[in-house]
């Protein structure tokens, strides 16, 4: 069985770091953000139906990776409906970095609607555990961010925060250096998951 955590939140605030802290000490994989390659291949000046291939694209890299783990998990004779006694953890996981609430808020914050395909993947995919990240790393500019005004960062925080307080999926706010966001994470993942 594999368990999904997605981290979002606006740009520049860990997500990436995150994800990739979290496949290393958990020992498995994660989904990155399919934006990033696009905007460096396609160039920076997107249009609305840019971020519909975006959001595609994320799907797409999110399928692959969830069904090659669960191909793994059938391999290695892990594939199990029920826990056997004395097994603490049987989940393989998997962290996704951004989905289809980041290209959602992404798409109506830039546009002021969003594609009907990105609404239905949000209703269709289920997931296991949101790490919201929150604004309180410094912003650092890269080719690609675009919002490193503080008052812009934290419209689009508590954006996230809203979706996440109108949704059923348990979540967790990741707050502090990287450090402590991991731990943060961690222990939120382990309950999760005993």
């Amino acid at each position: 069985m594999v368990k999904k955590i997605v981290i979002l939140g606006p740009e520049s605030t860990g997500k990436s770091t995150l994800c990739a802290q979290l496949a290393d000490y958990f020992d498995t994989r994660w989904v990155k953000e399919y934006a990033r390659e696009y905007l460096l291949t396609h160039g920076t000046a997107y249009a609305f139906d840019d971020l519909l291939e975006i959001a595609r694209g994320q799907a797409r890299l999110e399928d692959e990776v969830v069904a090659s783990l669960q191909n793994l998990q059938i391999n290695n004779g892990k594939k199990m409906d029920t826990i056997p006694q004395g097994v603490e953890n049987p989940y393989e996981l998997v962290f996704i970095d951004t989905n289809m609430y980041v290209i959602k808020v992404w798409s109506e914050f830039v546009f002021g609607k969003c594609h009907q395909w990105i609404l239905d993947e949000i209703v269709e995919r289920k997931y296991d555990l949101y790490l919201l990240c929150d604004i309180d790393l410094p912003w650092v500019k890269d080719e690609l961010r675009e919002y490193p005004d503080p008052s812009v960062r934290e419209k689009l925080y508590l954006h996230y925060k809203d979706i996440m307080v109108n949704q059923v999926v348990p979540w967790v706010n990741i707050t502090g250096q990287y450090e402590e966001r991991l731990k943060v994470a961690i222990k939120a993942i382990n309950q999760l998951t005993n």
